[in-house]
């Protein structure tokens, strides 16, 4: 096979409509385009959103930004944090008791953020593939 064979599979290009060829080919005179007016000529089209000089509807309205609802639920730890609690088992009820979290979190993930030398046994919480190491280094042991 070489370059100058190869050749688009059967069916995958669709020839045009031949504008302006006569009645007898369907798109005759005005080729499509309707009789008078801004569309029928060349070169006579506007940019999307354009309402004649009115100021556009994107532009009326006022800009509002995005607060994740998830964002509010969720909490992220880092690994020296989990040094703080003196609990045997940490979860999210010690975290919160702690204030390392806030009260309403739903789910927290350890993130490898600092260092961790003691060993801690975690309960239901999220944890990367970096903090995972590096609890297990440390003689941690992750509970899901």
């Amino acid at each position: 096979m070489r370059l100058n064979e190869l050749s688009p599979g059967k069916g995958a290009k669709k020839t045009g409509k031949r504008l302006g060829r006569g009645h007898a080919a369907g798109q005759g005179k005005t080729s499509g385009r309707g009789q008078k007016g801004q569309h029928a000529r060349s070169g006579g089209y506007t940019k999307v959103g354009f309402e004649g000089g009115q100021m556009p509807l994107q532009r009326r309205l006022p800009k509002v930004g995005f607060n994740s609802r998830m964002a509010r639920l969720t909490a992220e730890l880092r690994l020296h944090e989990l040094e703080i609690p003196t609990a045997a088992v940490i979860d999210i009820d010690v975290l919160k008791a702690g204030n390392l979290v806030p009260a309403f979190t739903k789910k927290v993930k350890v993130i490898k953020s600092g260092e961790i030398k003691k060993a801690v046994k975690l309960k239901g919480l999220a944890v990367t593939k970096g903090a995972r190491e590096a609890i297990e280094a440390a003689g941690g042991s992750i509970e899901e």
